[in-house]
């Protein structure tokens, strides 16, 4: 089973852009799934997953920033 590029995008949250790839995978039963890749820094990644690309996308703009405020409450702030 092999990932298919569908689509690449940058997420800017505060003073900040993260880039995001958008993958479509075909299950053994033929469904389709998506998933979002996101770089947040150097071997620092997200990775999403939904059954669709509207679904995807929103999860991505909602669940990223919740991230990386949590990890600034806790310490660990990433570096882009």
């Amino acid at each position: 089973m092999f990932r298919t590029l569908l689509k690449t995008d940058a997420l800017a949250i505060a003073d900040q852009t993260f880039p995001v790839k958008y993958f479509e995978l075909r299950t053994l039963r033929g469904a389709r799934r998506y998933s979002a890749e996101i770089l947040l820094g150097p071997g620092d990644r997200i990775i999403l997953d939904d059954d669709s690309v509207t679904n995807l996308e929103t999860r991505t703009t909602n669940l990223v920033p919740a991230t990386l405020y949590s990890r600034l409450l806790a310490g660990r702030a990433t570096a882009a």
